[in-house]
């Protein structure tokens, strides 16, 4: 009698993706929503594509140069009318411009209002569209004081920005050298916008760190000399100081002068400078061939 055997076949899963196959994606979850993207991450990756350290300034747009009708420069306008959304948004737009156009050797640079918008935290706690609107009316106050001549593409949401003199002439902008008075500039480095510090400090904070970054390290910056070298307040002086102080953005030491017909015989004076971290790096000499072996 024939032996019948029975078979029990199984049946298993085959990871065609092995073999060369695709697998079908997993299905989206009904609640997933796409990553939110910061306002600081869009500066970062701005900074990143301009591949420099530090956003050149030049010294005009903190105080006029001596010998004019008044040393006040663009930065009074920003701080007298508390307008500290301008004033950061003025800052990225130099740094966003870091390179002129090839086709018109115009320093310009053209995004979406949506990306303008985060660049200049007028997203948060916004609508799309009121995010957009407000991003548009700030790019606007900047050409009005002839810092920027923005323009928007029809019929798309697209924006164009060309950064002008920091001196607010309106004149075309070229990139600062030093070799010249006029041509003179701080350096703001990366870290003030990658390290969030632009986030957290105040119209007077943020004139003050621009101040003290135009003068030579460890100056005195005495605010009754304030209304007349800069355009606002003593108050707004010492409180912009205070800030930076309380950031950690500067650092402050005590000396004493001498004043012969004061009660003491001397005056305490505080000078400051900006922090290792906000000055930019020294190139350092390279020292002659003889020099090194001796000769």
């Amino acid at each position: 009698m024939r032996t019948v055997r029975s078979w029990i076949v199984w049946i298993l899963p085959v990871d065609t993706a092995g073999f060369g196959g695709m697998r079908t994606p997993p299905k989206k979850s009904a609640d997933e929503q796409p990553p939110e993207v910061t306002g600081r991450e869009t500066r970062t990756a701005m900074l990143e594509r301009a591949v420099r350290k530090h956003v050149p300034v030049r010294k005009d747009f903190v105080q006029a140069p001596s010998g004019g009708v008044s040393r006040h420069g663009p930065l009074k306008e920003f701080v007298t009318k508390g307008d500290l959304r301008g004033l950061r948004g003025f800052l990225i737009v130099v740094a966003c411009c870091s390179a002129p156009n090839e086709k018109n050797g115009v320093y310009d640079t053209t995004h979406d209002s949506a990306v303008w918008a985060r660049l200049l935290d007028t997203n948060v706690a916004a609508t799309d569209q009121a995010a957009r609107t407000a991003a548009w009316r700030t790019l606007q106050r900047l050409q009005d004081r002839g810092l920027i001549r923005c323009t928007r593409t029809r019929g798309s949401t697209m924006i164009t920005v060309a950064l002008l003199r920091e001196d607010g002439s309106g004149l075309e902008y070229t990139r600062p050298d030093g070799k010249i008075a006029a041509d003179r500039f701080i350096n703001i480095p990366n870290a003030f916008w990658t390290k969030g510090y632009d986030e957290v400090i105040d119209v007077p904070g943020l004139a003050m760190f621009l101040t003290v970054a135009r003068e030579k390290q460890w100056s005195s910056f005495t605010a009754d000399k304030a209304p007349e070298w800069y355009g606002w307040s003593p108050d707004t002086h010492l409180r912009g100081l205070q800030k930076l102080l309380g950031l950690g953005l500067v650092e402050r030491r005590a000396t004493y002068r001498k004043t012969p017909l004061s009660p003491t015989g001397t005056t305490l004076i505080y000078q400051y400078r900006l922090v290792a971290g906000m000055r930019p790096r020294r190139a350092k000499a390279t020292m002659p061939a003889a020099v090194k072996s001796g000769t």
